[in-house]
């Protein structure tokens, strides 16, 4: 029974926890017994909670709002940077033809897309959806190359044992092998893709997380906009354990 007690009360593996609670108690601390020669610039906890409450509603709107362009531009991503990759990753030709073009155009910071993308493309929804898929595609596209292109000898030696064809040897054997690096991208577009939805938001949008925040900031409605920003950050939050979720069931034969 007592090492139940000390084990329930245990801090191991619940460190992130403790590190949250404590900067939750210091940010208390400061906003509550330190005065600033504008106090509003820095909200106390219990306002952030309230004005989240308040604008849960329109928050959630937001939400749906950002989703609609986020998700398909991110899925395109997803899917031209998996069938693109694995293809570089087992066709030298394809390689050599690619490799140039992605070592001068990954670097290129996305956002710097984003006021032409705005002026070329017909709306913003389009424009912030190309500059989406661009950010998620390079992470993704990369890192499934960098899988294709080391599948294991033994494996490539099955499949030619097998005499695989060529849809079947990349369907079957590079695409399962490549798939914990394709996670990896996944993951690294994912958080791209959130920068550069709110990022473009703060340009041109008439709803959506990044118009929300931009709003409350422009309006000087500082506690509002600390709740977005703690919204948003709870949004990418589950979408990034979500995407771990998925990992740890695909991929259970290898230890993550």
């Amino acid at each position: 029974m007592n090492k139940k007690i000390v084990s329930l009360f245990s801090l191991r593996q619940k460190e992130g926890i403790v590190f949250l609670l404590a900067l939750l108690g210091i940010w208390t601390l400061i906003s509550t017994q330190f005065s600033f020669a504008a106090d509003y610039l820095f909200p106390t906890p219990k306002a952030v909670a309230i004005s989240l409450w308040e604008n849960f509603p329109e928050l959630l709107e937001g939400t749906l709002s950002s989703f609609l362009i986020l998700v398909p531009a991110f899925l395109g991503a997803i899917f031209l940077g998996i069938i693109l990759g694995i293809v570089a990753g087992t066709t030298p030709w394809v390689n050599r033809l690619l490799g140039p073009f992605s070592r001068f155009a990954a670097p290129i910071p996305t956002t710097i897309y984003i006021p032409y993308a705005i002026a070329l493309l017909p709306g913003f929804e389009s424009a912030a959806g190309f500059v989406i898929f661009i950010g998620a595609f390079w992470p993704i596209f990369l890192n499934t190359t960098t899988g294709a292109s080391n599948v294991p000898a033994h494996f490539r030696e099955n499949a030619r044992t097998l005499e695989l064809g060529w849809f079947e040897y990349r369907a079957k054997i590079v695409f399962p092998s490549a798939l914990p690096h394709i996670f990896s991208g996944v993951g690294i577009g994912l958080v791209f893709a959130f920068i550069l939805l709110t990022v473009a938001e703060l340009f041109g949008a008439s709803s959506g997380l990044g118009r929300f925040v931009q709003l409350s900031a422009d309006y000087a409605e500082y506690t509002r906009m600390v709740a977005g920003i703690l919204y948003v950050g709870v949004v990418v939050f589950l979408c990034s354990a979500f995407l771990d979720f998925l990992k740890h069931r695909i991929l259970f034969w290898k230890k993550l």
